[in-house]
């Protein structure tokens, strides 16, 4: 048997093959932001889109995240099929009255008369140097606001291919991109489409303890799970992949086998998601425990400018291989 086709990209690339897909397939289909058009995107991903499908359907906006995310509901309210890029999640804050009391209220408020089929694409995480109003991660916020659908994509499949299945919920989606992963290299199938939404993924089995994550931190728990092996622990990496709704079944599945949980989130700590994963694992797989949940976020500070102190305030790959060897007994 023949092994499937691949192609060398990167994450950057594998979101513009899906936005170029979408517009292709589906003429309700048109992407809106700041400099999405003759820019090409803050971080490039939709260069070559306007020459391409013209200025109706790749839409330039004003600076104004609350204006054109609201511009976002009402087409989708009129029967399109939006995807709205927030330059990065800091500014989202900006639209947030329209996230949150709008699209994600309107099916609710209407008895269930008017959907709100809105896709909204940002950039987050640090590591990047760009600073406090630049680099946080509060996809958590989101994954707290009942009527939106939160996807995290870590991976060049999931970049490529969730972005179809968001625009088939007649709900809101909003897809986190972290920014330190546009330039992320793999190989890609050749045919890779839609990936289904609603699951999260195992990435590394194991059998000593399951490392629970998303997005970029996925690499760096990786990246311990090997360094790891080789002093003989196991870890099992779980990706999240979709924050709201949280996919229990899989990560309490693997604490069933593996008896221990670590949570990697590079969310602040207070009120984190990672607080909500461990309060469902308390609440539901307590007895499979053999040691107490934990955690490693990112520092409670405002993300740093220079690299080493905002290196120090993100979860990395020692800090992660030294609490797994404490938690199964090792160091």
């Amino acid at each position: 048997m023949s092994e499937q086709a691949t192609n060398s990209t990167t994450y950057r690339e594998a979101v513009k093959m899906a936005i170029r897909e979408a517009l292709i397939r589906d003429e309700r289909v048109f992407l809106m932001g700041e400099d999405v058009g003759y820019y090409g995107g803050c971080y490039a991903v939709s260069k070559g889109l306007l020459a391409e499908f013209g200025p109706e359907r790749i839409r330039d906006t004003p600076l104004s995240e609350s204006a054109f995310v609201g511009a976002g509901i009402g087409a989708a309210l009129g029967g399109m099929r939006p995807i709205v890029e927030v330059m990065t999640v800091n500014f989202s804050l900006l639209a947030l009255d329209q996230i949150m009391n709008n699209a994600a209220t309107i099916q609710h408020m209407s008895g269930g008369q008017f959907n709100v089929p809105l896709v909204i694409r940002m950039a987050t995480g640090a590591g990047k140097q760009l600073a406090a109003q630049h680099a946080h991660s509060l996809e958590g916020w989101y994954a707290h606001i009942p009527g939106l659908r939160v996807l995290s994509p870590a991976t060049l499949e999931d970049a490529r291919g969730m972005l179809w299945s968001a625009l088939q919920d007649p709900d809101p989606v909003i897809i986190f991109e972290n920014n330190t992963l546009y330039n992320l290299e793999g190989a890609l199938a050749a045919d890779a489409g839609a990936v289904d939404i609603d699951s999260a993924m195992v990435r590394r089995p194991g059998t000593d303890i399951t490392i629970i994550t998303y997005s970029a931190s996925l690499y760096k728990c990786l990246d311990a799970a090997a360094a790891l092996a080789k002093e003989g622990i196991e870890a099992e990496v779980i990706d999240l992949r979709t924050l709201r709704p949280l996919d229990d079944a899989t990560y309490l599945a693997s604490i069933a086998r593996t008896h221990r949980a670590l949570i990697v989130d590079e969310g602040w700590r207070s009120g984190s998601i990672s607080a909500e994963i461990s309060a469902r694992i308390m609440e539901q797989a307590f007895y499979e425990l053999d040691i107490p949940v934990a955690r490693i976020c990112s520092a409670e500070v405002p993300m740093p400018y220079a690299r080493h102190m905002e290196e120090a305030a993100l979860p990395q790959v020692d800090a992660i291989v030294a609490t797994v060897k404490r938690m199964v007994g090792h160091g």
